[in-house]
């Protein structure tokens, strides 16, 4: 079996218990996920099987969609509700709305992230989180990340007995965000201490929550012999130019020849292989030739 599973990870779940999950189900061992979704995190994770493992790094450049909450008021050690309470403020009286949407919206464009020390970054190589369990701070790499749209989808809510405000927000961003740092810097614009209050994922890999299948349903839909939850490589690599290649390319591409544009009948920079109903693999151009940049598969 190769293809990808867009599975609907519910809360709770770690990323690699869903691939555990997978295996058990589908008996396979050549199972992989993409994109890494906290614990107390829902939503769309695409999971690889079989040679379609060998994807993961494409599903990774498509744009990561998220909803979710922050609220104002009080900090955590995580930066979402898992963690201990480090900083309260009481609030006396809300933000307004339109001082918040210019924080977000002056975030969009190219943005420079602290990662977490709750984090799995690996630095010197140990996890962040490593440290931090152990009590223990390190100096942590600046990343960029892209924040392509941040805006808040409804009315704050401002709570007169705990002092706290809380939004919600959709992001669209790329990979290596961490949104709920994005909860912590919106809070540190303001001079107030903030924390990520929920967040789903609702799309990746270019896979939506409508598209996804839950561990329940995949159990069944094995059980009853029907694949109706594997979709085929394609799916990921569609930005490509496919080429349908005949069989005596494909007899000599399977041992990766180069091709001359003519053999291929294209210039584009990147192109994906089909034969057989199925993409094989990915050529590069490099000057006159295409040369062989990812085999998928040689079957």
């Amino acid at each position: 079996m190769d293809g990808i599973i867009p599975l609907y990870k519910e809360r709770g779940m770690t990323s690699h218990d869903c691939v555990n999950h997978v295996r058990q189900i589908l008996h396979m061992k050549k199972v992989g996920h993409s994109g890494t979704l906290d614990p107390n995190v829902d939503g769309v994770l695409p999971i690889c099987v079989g040679s379609a493992t060998k994807v993961v790094d494409y599903l990774m450049t498509h744009k990561k969609v998220y909803r979710g909450s922050v609220t104002l008021g009080f900090a955590t050690e995580t930066e979402d509700l898992d963690g201990a309470e480090v900083k309260r403020v009481i609030m006396h009286e809300p933000v307004v709305d339109d001082k918040i949407d210019t924080i977000m919206a002056g975030m969009e464009g190219e943005l420079s992230q602290v990662p977490p020390m709750y984090s799995a970054v690996k630095v010197n190589g140990r996890k962040l989180y490593e440290y931090a369990r152990a009590g223990q701070t390190v100096d942590r790499p600046v990343r960029t990340v892209t924040i392509k749209s941040f805006k808040r989808t409804h009315a704050s809510q401002f709570d007169v007995e705990t002092g706290t405000q809380r939004f919600d927000f959709e992001v669209v961003c790329s990979k290596g965000t961490y949104v709920r740092t994005l909860a912590v810097q919106i809070g540190t614009e303001l001079g107030l201490p903030a924390v990520m209050s929920s967040l789903t994922r609702i799309e990746s890999g270019g896979f939506t929550m409508d598209e996804t299948v839950s561990l329940a349903t995949l159990r069944q839909q094995v059980d009853s012999g029907s694949e109706d939850f594997l979709y085929p490589i394609d799916r990921v690599l569609s930005q490509y130019p496919t080429i349908v290649i005949s069989d005596e390319i494909w007899a000599v591409v399977k041992n990766g020849v180069w091709l001359l544009p003519d053999e291929v009948n294209t210039d584009a920079p990147i192109i994906a292989l089909k034969y057989q109903n199925q993409i094989k693999c990915l050529y590069q151009r490099v000057e006159n030739r295409y040369k062989p940049l990812k085999m998928f598969s040689t079957k």
